[in-house]
């Protein structure tokens, strides 16, 4: 018999009901009028949410647990100084003096809605600007240090999570040998690639990028 998973008792948003989401909207002093939809977020639960005035705006609410606030508060001033340097950022709004807001447990921002597509990968001039973009962010994002952020390394994101899958049994019996040889052969190669590669200098990265978190427009 296939050893029985435990899981908690209940998801870390089981309380995120509409009711409660719309609460959280309005207890930054903005007003709604009920309506929401479900944005696609991996991480996170975002909702664009639409105000009394007929406009609309994008709520994410962060994973319980998973972020601190000062380093949710680290990469919202990060935005912020990237907006501030004219560069195309989705920036969190400020409201009553924080970006950081808290309800019934959750915390949660709000953002201007932002329309767009996916850039057009196979488009020369559009990679152009990317990697312009790109660029600006790197420049902007060496000036200083983040504190609070989580740093990108292999142990962070390869060794400790292998660790915890094989400590909580997640994976079957049957597999737990592939998955276990196989995840620590790759670490080793990452390992040694990391060790080939030197000494390097950190610096303050946006950490996501992809094309879902791209909004092109012809501006």
């Amino acid at each position: 018999m296939p050893k029985k998973i435990s899981r908690p008792a209940a998801t870390p948003y089981a309380g995120l009901t509409p009711a409660c989401l719309l609460d959280a909207v309005e207890s930054t002093g903005l007003r709604c009028d009920g309506r929401l939809a479900a944005l696609n977020s991996f991480e996170n639960r975002v909702y664009q949410v639409w105000l009394d005035s007929g406009e609309s705006i994008v709520a994410k609410f962060y994973r319980p647990k998973r972020w601190s606030r000062a380093a949710i508060l680290e990469e919202h001033a990060f935005a912020q100084e990237l907006a501030q340097a004219e560069l195309p950022v989705v920036a969190p709004l400020a409201l009553n003096g924080s970006t950081l807001h808290e309800h019934a447990g959750f915390l949660l921002a709000l953002y201007p809605r932002q329309g767009g597509r996916t850039p057009e990968f196979e488009d020369e001039e559009t990679l152009r600007w990317l990697g312009r973009f790109i660029a600006r962010i790197h420049a902007i994002g060496a000036l200083a240090d983040f504190y609070e952020r989580p740093e990108i390394g292999w142990e962070e994101f390869g060794e400790a999570p292998v660790q915890y899958v094989l400590d909580h049994d997640f994976v079957p019996d049957d597999l737990r040998i592939a998955y276990e040889t196989t995840a620590l052969d790759v670490l080793e190669r990452v390992r040694a690639c990391w060790g080939a590669a030197g000494p390097y200098r950190t610096l303050r990265l946006h950490g996501d990028c992809h094309a879902g978190n791209m909004l092109w427009t012809d501006a």
